[in-house]
């Protein structure tokens, strides 16, 4: 799993003497170790339990105060990552606002055991895992633990069962506009909204019963399930993120404290069934959001999902698709060259033209001034002849050195292949890093003044992002206008589970530039004095929505029509993203280009081996 603990988050540790067993957090790094104290009695103080440190918001009413000798039952240890251990309070207090756990944080590997009762004294905090900063939530916690063991074995209390009846419908409470939109002020309603259930069970023990799979398992030892399936189904076993208010209150990550040595974390597909018990108690992190903490680990049942093949182009229809290819460089591996070329040429059978995003320089992502990327491209379009397809030529303008956005050195770039027995590529010299192309009437057909050309590259829109490719294609005698992008990424935007509802999508600003010096370019071959008007084909990964500001932007005043709109609205997603079914990479088509059929190719998102996190999309048309 990630760790969520940054070095700072060392604290300091004070030690007190007292009566019977005591296992003492040390400023070292919250090693426990027994000591012998003065006994003190429970009656003669006032007892904090864990609902009091809680409370009835998210964060607790006792934030910075010291507590002594709060009473539980130990639920959980995490021994790797954020080191501590959760206990709860077996007696609930009878408001479903408070909960009845709550994370110890110990530094080192806890010297508690599950079913121990125990007593923590410590001081009460609030956790921001990745910082204040990103905009998630808080975990109430204690730290700087004293632990008294009071025995051993006891019955653990009755896990919070979760399923379609336990996750209300609504998502989140709007924020009080008079702390910048932040919900950590308000009264927790765990019958109204899945954000103040989930905050209402943080640090108690929940279970799951054959939870469907709507995320797969990651590198991280992580996966992500819905309580909820009838939220927004795809056909293929997700759940959809359909509109910024459809944000999918069943999804929940689930991690494993079970010791990958002890047992491997379980490789798992979208579709894919998280059968028999799943118990633990409810955590939160930065990735994801509210998490089970896995003490208990169902088993994989496979839904038998396999990657989908489109349908080849006929003899009139051209092909056009696109393929982010996730930071494609020679210091790849073999395999996923012949992984990603194996798509090219059985899942999107061989498209005409493919426009792929995140090629890099030849020297990957070693900062030493490369721009170029053709071994990068030698090494792909071999290995798609190896796989049996064609020998694809390219296109493409290298950037200026660390402009363009991306893996630090990489000098991710678009690019354009094309199969020149099927397709010719209008060559038109002059364009390069800082040359714009132009719109140039000739015979009364628009074209580019180079070709090919980047739009717009001094334009701020495209500062640190990559900027967009347009070639000039003939095929069948007719010219077909193609511009590869890849916007701006969404780095810095408030997640949907943090504090702040709803999100700032702060990153949007940038792209909506994008969008506009993307649609003026169209607006300028629209404008063109030709005899017809042009094939024009704008895709790619535009790191948004369907249902956007951006896209509206895009398609703003009918210069564009998103070819997304052919596909019935549950198959409409390129990406997953926590649980999420999305639509990253979008086709966008001039009203000249008539019956357009989009497919996208369901071949990476939903699976745990990727050969990159993007599903690739292919437009066919007859010009």
């Amino acid at each position: 799993m990630r760790s969520t603990e940054p070095a700072a988050r060392t604290q300091s540790r004070t030690q007190r003497p007292r009566g019977a067993a005591v296992l003492v957090g040390l400023a070292a790094g919250g090693l426990c170790v027994p000591l012998l104290a003065q006994p003190t009695s429970a009656a003669e103080r006032e007892t904090v339990r864990v609902h009091h440190i809680q409370g009835d918001t998210r964060i607790s009413p006792l934030l910075g105060q010291s507590v002594e000798d709060v009473p539980g039952v130990v639920t959980g240890v995490r021994a790797f990552g954020s080191r501590g251990f959760w206990v709860q309070e077996p007696d609930e207090d009878g408001d479903p606002a408070t909960s009845e756990g709550i994370f110890v944080y110990t530094g080192d590997a806890p010297s508690v055991a599950v079913g121990d009762e125990v007593l923590v004294s410590g001081t009460v905090d609030e956790y921001y895992p990745g910082g204040a900063e990103r905009g998630g939530q808080s975990v109430t916690q204690l730290t700087g633990p004293e632990v008294t063991v009071v025995s051993s074995g006891n019955a653990l209390p009755p896990p919070v069962e979760l399923d379609a009846s336990a996750i209300p419908e609504r998502y989140a409470p709007e924020g009080d506009p008079a702390a910048d939109g932040s919900i950590e002020g308000l009264r927790l309603a765990p019958d109204v909204y899945a954000l103040d259930a989930f905050e209402a069970w943080e640090g108690m023990v929940v279970r799951l019963l054959d939870a469907p799979v709507v995320g797969p398992s990651t590198e991280y030892g992580e996966l992500w399930v819905t309580l909820r399936p009838g939220d927004h189904p795809t056909p293929r076993g997700g759940t959809r993120y359909a509109s910024y208010a459809a944000s999918n209150p069943g999804r929940l990550k689930v991690e494993s404290l079970i010791p990958f040595a002890e047992r491997p974390f379980p490789e798992a597909n979208v579709g894919d069934l998280l059968a028999g018990e799943t118990v633990g108690p409810l955590d939160y992190d930065e990735f994801g959001g509210y998490t089970l903490a896995a003490r208990e680990l169902g088993t994989v049942a496979d839904g038998g999902l396999t990657p989908e093949r489109t349908r080849p182009q006929r003899r009139g229809e051209l092909a056009i698709a696109a393929y982010n290819v996730e930071n494609l460089n020679p210091g790849d591996p073999a395999e996923k060259f012949e992984r990603l070329a194996e798509a090219v040429v059985t899942n999107l059978a061989s498209p005409d033209i493919l426009a792929v995003e995140e090629i890099q320089d030849d020297s990957g992502p070693a900062d030493d001034g490369t721009v170029t990327a053709t071994e990068t491209l030698r090494l792909f379009t071999e290995a798609i002849v190896a796989a049996g397809g064609p020998r694809y030529a390219w296109r493409g303008v290298d950037p200026a050195d660390g402009e363009d956005g991306g893996q630090p050195g990489g000098n991710i770039r678009a690019v354009l292949l094309f199969n020149p027995e099927r397709v010719s590529f209008v060559d038109r010299p002059g364009g390069d890093a800082t040359t714009a192309t132009e719109v140039v009437t000739r015979g009364g057909v628009a074209t580019l003044s180079h070709s090919p050309g980047r739009i717009a590259p001094a334009d701020a829109a495209w500062t640190d992002s990559r900027k967009p490719l347009a070639g000039e294609f003939r095929f069948r005698g007719e010219t077909v206008l193609v511009i590869a992008n890849h916007f701006a990424s969404k780095g810095g935007d408030q997640p949907l589970h943090g504090r702040f509802q709803p999100p700032n999508r702060g990153s949007e600003t940038q792209r909506l530039a994008q969008a506009r010096a993307v649609r003026e370019f169209v607006r300028e071959i629209d404008a063109a004095d030709a005899r017809r008007p042009a094939n024009v084909v704008v895709l790619g990964d535009l790191n948004d929505f369907e249902f956007s500001a951006v896209t509206r932007e895009l398609t703003a005043d009918g210069l564009l029509v998103n070819a997304l709109g052919t596909l019935p609205p549950s198959e409409r997603y390129t990406y997953v993203y926590e649980g999420n079914s999305q639509v990253l990479d979008q086709t966008l088509v001039s009203p000249t280009v008539r019956r357009p059929e989009l497919d996208i190719v369901h071949v990476n998102a939903e699976f745990a081996d990727q050969a990159s996190d993007h599903d690739p999309q292919v437009l066919r048309f007859r010009p």
